[in-house]
This record gives C-alpha cells, sequence and structure tokens, in this order.
C-alpha cells in the first residue's frame, strides 16, 4: 500500500514538471538531447583550441564567472551520473583537450609585460603589501617561473638506482634548458651545484656500481642561472637565480630528521642541524665537494656580481627551492646578504618549505633586507615542520615564548593556496600529493585571491599535475607519474638488442666544470680566464 501512494506521488510530480516544461516550449526529448553526454563533449570540445573559445565555456561568457570547486558529499548520496555530470559542467578543460590538435591548441603561456620600473615591488620591495590578495598577474607569472626553475632539479635528476650516473644530472648544463622547455624564460645556466652529507647510511642504501664513473658521495643538488641580455632589459635589471632541488636521495631523507638548532653567527642566530649540514659538508677525498654547496654557489656568485657589475648594470638575486630546497634558498639569501653587499636585490620564491631556524634568524634576515615569499598550500605538512607539536603549543603563549632561542620560525611573506578550489584536482587524502611542486604550480596559476574560485583562464598545462603523482581527477584521462625516461632508459640496438646506452661524453658529470663565456671584450679575457673555476 505505502510503495503504491509513494508511485502516485512520484509521477504526480513527474507530471506537474513535464506540465511546466511544456508550458515553456520544451520537450523532454529536447531536454534530454541537450544535456546528453555526445552534446556536452561536443560543446566543450574545442576549449583549448583558440582564444576566443573561452567565452563560450559552460556559461562562462561575461568572463567574470570562474569554475567552481566540487562541492563537499551531501549526506543523501547523489545519483552517479548526476554527479559526473555536475563535475564536468565545472570544467574549463576536458579529456578532449588533451589530444593534440596541432597549430590550433592555444599557448599555454600568457604575453609577459615590461618589469623595468617595477621589479622591485614585484619581487617584494614593500613586502608584497596589496599584490597577493587579489593577486598581481605580474607577481603570479614570476611565482611560476622561479617554480619551474625549482622543477627542473627533479625533471632532470637521475634517479635510476640502475644507472652508472645516479644521483646526477641527465643533461649538461648547455642542454638543461633546452631538454626541459625552459628556454622561454631565457635564462642561461652556468653552473651546476653538488652536495654531500656526513650522515652515516645504512649500507643496503649505497647506490650500486658508481664509484668508477660518478660518486658515492654527492649529488646533484642545484645550479646557477643568468638572465640574458634580452631577457634583461625586460625585467629591468641582471638577475642571477639560484635554484635547489628538494629531497630525493637516502642520505638527504636521514639529514632531514637531524632537527636539532646549531647557530650559524652572532646574536644567537640558530639554523636546523640537518639542512645546514647538508648545505656546507664537504670533504677533501671527493671529487664533486672538496668545496661544499655553500662554497660552490658563494664562488659563482663573486664572479658574477664582479663580471657585471664591472659592466655597471643592476644585480639582484633570486633564489627558490622546493621542500628542503626552500630550506637551502633561505640559507643561500643568508649567506648572499651576509658577504655580498654589492647585489642591489636579494629575493627568494619557496615553495612547501619547512621552518629553518629561530626567532633570530628571521629576525637576522629581517635585518639583511632579504625579500622571503613564502608559497605554501593549506594541506601541505610539510611547511608545519620542525616543531609541528612544539609550535602549536607555544603559539598560545607568544608573548612569553617570542624571544626563545630554541623555537622555530618561519620568515618572510606567506601565500597560502588550497586544493579545494582547483576543480581539476581530486579530493583524495595524499600528503605526497598535498606536497608536489606541480600542485603547487597548478594552484598558483589558478589563484585569484582568498575569497575567490579558480580562476577559469589559467593558462599553464593541466596535465603537469600528474607528472610526478596522481591528483588529476579521472575525468580529464591523464596517466598518473607519466614523466619517465622512455623505456626506462633502455635502446634497440643495430644488432637488435635492448642495452643501456653510454652517455654522451658532454653529459658525463665533471668535477670541475668550465665556466661559460659571459660575452667578455678581447681586454677583459684574461681577467676572466683567472676567474674559470
Amino acid at each position: 500500500m505505502e510503495l503504491q501512494e509513494s508511485k502516485k506521488v512520484t509521477e504526480k510530480r513527474k507530471s506537474k514538471t513535464t506540465k511546466r516544461a511544456r508550458r515553456s516550449g520544451f520537450s523532454w526529448r529536447a531536454i534530454k538531447r541537450v544535456f546528453s553526454w555526445r552534446a556536452i563533449m561536443k560543446r566543450h570540445r574545442l576549449h583549448m583550441t583558440c582564444a576566443s573559445s573561452f567565452k563560450d565555456l559552460s556559461g562562462i561568457g561575461d568572463g567574470r564567472v570562474v569554475a567552481s570547486p566540487l562541492p563537499e558529499l551531501p549526506s543523501e548520496k547523489p545519483k552517479r551520473g548526476l554527479k559526473k555530470l555536475k563535475s564536468l559542467m565545472r570544467l574549463t578543460y576536458t579529456a578532449s583537450d588533451f589530444i593534440d590538435r596541432g597549430n590550433h591548441m592555444t599557448p599555454t603561456i600568457s604575453p609577459r609585460d615590461n618589469l623595468s620600473a617595477t621589479w622591485r615591488e614585484i619581487h617584494g620591495q614593500n613586502n608584497w603589501e596589496n599584490l597577493l590578495d587579489p593577486i598581481n598577474p605580474c607577481v603570479r607569472r614570476e611565482i611560476v617561473k622561479y617554480g619551474e626553475f625549482a622543477q627542473a632539479t627533479y625533471d632532470a635528476f637521475d634517479y635510476d638506482s640502475f644507472s652508472d650516473f645516479c644521483g646526477s644530472c641527465r643533461y649538461n648544463r648547455h642542454k638543461l634548458f633546452d631538454e626541459l622547455h625552459l628556454t622561454k624564460h631565457g635564462y642561461k645556466v652556468t653552473k651546476y651545484i653538488y652536495a654531500m652529507t656526513n650522515v652515516d647510511v645504512p649500507s643496503w642504501f649505497d647506490r650500486p656500481n658508481t664509484g668508477e664513473t660518478w660518486s658515492k658521495d654527492s649529488n646533484w643538488m642545484g645550479y646557477v642561472a643568468v638572465s640574458g641580455d634580452s631577457e634583461s632589459q625586460r625585467i629591468g635589471r641582471r638577475d642571477i637565480a639560484v635554484a635547489w632541488r628538494g629531497t630525493v636521495a637516502p642520505s638527504e631523507w636521514f639529514s632531514n630528521t637531524k632537527t636539532s638548532l646549531e647557530p650559524i653567527g652572532d646574536g644567537g642566530v640558530k639554523v636546523e642541524c640537518g639542512f645546514h649540514g647538508l648545505y656546507t659538508c664537504k670533504g677533501e677525498t671527493t671529487r664533486y665537494n672538496k668545496l661544499s654547496a655553500a662554497e660552490q654557489v658563494m664562488q659563482e656568485l663573486k664572479r658574477l656580481l664582479e663580471f657585471f657589475k664591472g659592466r655597471g648594470e643592476e644585480v639582484s638575486l633570486t633564489v627558490t627551492g622546493h621542500s628542503l630546497g626552500g630550506a637551502l634558498a633561505l640559507l643561500t639569501a643568508y649567506d648572499a646578504a651576509s658577504s655580498l653587499p654589492h647585489l642591489d636585490h636579494i629575493s627568494v620564491f619557496s615553495f612547501g618549505a619547512p621552518r629553518v631556524g629561530n626567532i633570530a634568524f628571521r629576525d637576522k634576515m629581517n635585518e639583511l633586507g632579504v625579500k622571503i615569499l613564502r608559497v605554501v598550500i593549506r594541506q601541505d605538512i610539510v611547511p608545519k615542520v620542525p616543531g609541528i607539536v612544539v609550535n602549536k603549543i607555544l603559539r598560545q603563549f607568544h608573548a612569553l615564548t617570542r624571544g626563545l632561542k630554541w623555537v622555530y620560525r618561519h620568515v618572510g611573506t606567506e601565500l597560502k593556496l588550497d586544493m579545494s578550489l582547483s576543480p581539476y584536482l581530486k579530493r583524495d587524502f595524499d600528503l605526497v600529493g598535498f606536497h608536489n611542486l606541480e600542485v603547487y604550480l597548478h594552484l598558483t596559476d589558478g589563484y585569484q585571491c582568498s575569497q575567490s574560485k579558480f580562476r577559469w583562464n589559467a593558462r599553464r598545462d593541466v596535465a603537469l599535475v600528474n607528472k610526478f603523482s596522481d591528483m588529476l581527477i579521472e575525468e580529464l584521462r591523464i596517466p598518473e607519474n607519466w614523466f619517465q625516461v622512455p623505456n626506462k632508459g633502455l635502446v634497440f640496438n643495430q644488432h637488435g638488442r635492448w642495452v643501456k646506452p653510454c652517455r654522451d661524453q658532454e653529459d658525463i658529470p665533471s668535477p670541475f666544470g668550465e665556466t661559460p663565456s659571459l660575452h667578455l671584450a678581447p681586454e677583459n679575457m684574461h681577467a676572466h680566464n683567472k676567474l674559470q673555476v
């Protein structure tokens, strides 16, 4: 009896809905045709094929409406098909947009503005006041640029345990930006940086068969690059960029566990022991770390600064890094500000970086005039360490604890992003995914302000998110962890065998390395030769 009554109510509702639809001049067949999957895919098929098509995206005609984040799951489970339909209707890009359409695809970068008059403000002269919420488009592009410099340290790192060069860079410095499609930024790599640790790693972590061709002690940790002439003209000065890699090698993971503070200067300045150890460790018997990473980068900065200052140019230093690399970026900026007074500006763009030093370290960095922008994701746990428990407790007693020399403190200005704002990211709990640098860059590219949703006209390639993760929603049909060496490094030779190829001689890492030509005049060549590393 109850079932029959329920059926009658349902039929009554359907009849009322049908009458309203017919009164409006629509038939159910027409409505179904409009909302069919094929029709939706046909309407959204060319989202990336031409710029004008952005105006036709799912009701985003005036350009003011942005893609909404996926809604929270209600208590009553919705119908599966309806949920997928609602999610897909909110996406600017769909699976069909990732099919190669040749010259009809839109570029992934926006036109770059001339920063010659505003670069100091863009790089934090006023601590990015009124530039982050809402975010200035030029600031956003600068953050993404330096983030891509940091991402290059992961993309080019040889982490294959079967490789004879495990722990090195897969390309020489002349080819790095060409291989990773970063020549668009107008910078040239001048030096590679190598680091080692003094941590005793268990023998089962040792790299096999790398003693004769590579190094058992050192790892490629980053590089120094400098802006070219045309790029320097656009940005208003000669910019030296230092990019640091995050934690990959086992020895680096072990270093991260050493969370005690150690002094590095006067006034009670202290930093985390593990970070500082990796930054300053060296060994006379090693091939690549007779000089520590700190000494290598300072030596190169002095050489570049002397050359470009000798030509009467303004020179800035911008240091970037992700995770552990963000910590090393702060130590580099601290050293440079302390020992290179002729630098016109020093700034740091870090991503997902942990706390590095105590309150005295923070105050010293502010005193030295280093401008630091920390990009963090709300769900990422790494920026909350070291001291995730202790610092949360002490925050309640800030008036009493602000002078304690053993309390960790962040430095600089924070830009906080949120995973939930992107309609392209899964809602799964994934600590590794939350910390992924490509996820950081994706969220930065879509960020508008703290109260706004993901910007609908974000241009950076969404597929990059899954380069080293599985964070994209399944509807986009982008494979997880797609970035890898073809056939895991094996090649099919002329004799019909699958073999490991020999590295080109120019790609074999050298402990000395050549110093690049800086287009010197003949009269300065003799002095330049003396500076070669």
